[in-house]
C-alpha cells in the first residue's frame, strides 16, 4: 500500500503542473478533465476543461493533483513537501520553487544538512529543500539522484 499526497489547486492545476515541471523537473502524468467524466451532472459552468484528476512525478514519487471544486477555499497547512537533492541542485530548486512565492527560511548549511531551506511557492504549497549531509549521523536520502 502507498500513501500519496493529493494537492488541489482551485482552478490552477495546469499552471501548477507546468511550474513544477520547470522548477523541479516534475514529469506530468495523465490529466483527466471534468468534460471527460461519464457523469456530466458533476460539471459546473466553467469547469469543463479543468483538471478533475491528474498526477506528476518527482523522482520516484507520484503526486496526485486536481483543480478541485470551484468556489472552495483551499489552504495547504500542516505539512511540507520535502525534496532531497544534492547540494549543487539544491540552490537551483530553491530559487525556482521560490519564484513568486515566499522564503520562510533561507537555504543554508545546518548541523543536519549541507543545505536546508523552507519556502512557500506561489500556489501556497510549503516545501523543504534538504541537501545531503556529509555527517554520518544524518545520512543522505536512501535514493540519491
Amino acid at each position: 500500500m502507498d500513501v500519496q499526497t493529493y494537492l488541489f489547486f482551485n482552478g490552477r492545476c495546469d499552471e501548477a503542473v507546468e511550474f513544477y515541471r520547470r522548477a523541479i523537473g516534475a514529469k506530468p502524468g495523465q490529466l483527466f478533465r471534468f468534460k471527460d467524466a461519464p457523469d456530466q451532472s458533476m460539471i459546473t459552468p466553467g469547469s469543463r476543461d479543468k483538471v478533475m484528476h491528474g498526477s506528476f512525478t518527482v523522482g520516484e514519487t507520484e503526486i496526485l493533483v486536481s483543480d478541485g471544486r470551484e468556489g472552495s477555499k483551499l489552504h495547504f497547512e500542516g505539512f511540507s513537501l520535502a525534496l532531497r537533492p544534492g547540494a549543487a541542485e539544491a540552490d537551483k530548486m530553491f530559487a525556482s520553487l521560490g519564484e513568486g512565492g515566499k522564503v520562510d527560511m533561507p537555504l543554508s548549511k545546518t548541523f543536519f544538512a549541507e543545505k536546508f531551506g523552507m519556502l512557500t511557492d506561489k500556489f501556497g504549497v510549503s516545501w523543504m529543500i534538504i541537501a545531503r549531509s556529509p555527517h554520518p549521523a544524518y545520512p543522505a536520502s536512501p535514493n540519491p539522484p
